[in-house]
């Protein structure tokens, strides 16, 4: 098994354009400062991606999977991983305060918060079908 790198290089910036979309939709103030907020997820995502794809490469080298049931199941662990993402993405699009009770202000809405997560934890499945395509434009 080998760690996976290319996966997580081509899904980062389809994944953070549509993150970039869903904070300028989110925060409600004007000028380009939802660019800022919203290209520092590209690091959070790129990480997240990496670390999804070689949950199973880390359960072999580190014989994690032997010593606790709970974590031979690879999609548990990146479930773990994609709650701790969820937090991440949120509080990095909540930097500034908001008013009281508003689902909308300077920061992403938990839903579109959790639609990116899902996307990340997930990526191992749709990547199959994105691989053929980026084989074709790109030789890898």
């Amino acid at each position: 098994m080998v760690l996976e790198f290319i996966p997580a290089l081509v899904l980062t910036p389809i994944i953070g354009l549509y993150e970039l979309f869903l904070i300028h939709h989110d925060e409600n103030f004007r000028g380009s400062h939802w660019i800022g907020h919203g290209l520092s997820t590209f690091v959070t995502i790129l990480i997240g991606l990496l670390i999804v794809f070689n949950v199973p490469y880390f359960l072999e080298l580190t014989n994690l999977a032997s010593k606790s049931s709970w974590l031979a199941n690879v999609w548990i662990v990146r479930s773990l991983i994609g709650l701790i993402i969820l937090i991440r993405i949120h509080a990095q699009s909540a930097v500034v305060k908001t008013t009281i009770g508003s689902s909308k202000g300077l920061k992403e809405t938990w839903f579109h918060s959790l639609i990116i997560v899902v996307l990340i934890v997930t990526a191992p499945l749709y990547w199959v079908l994105i691989e053929p395509l980026v084989k074709n434009i790109i030789p890898l």
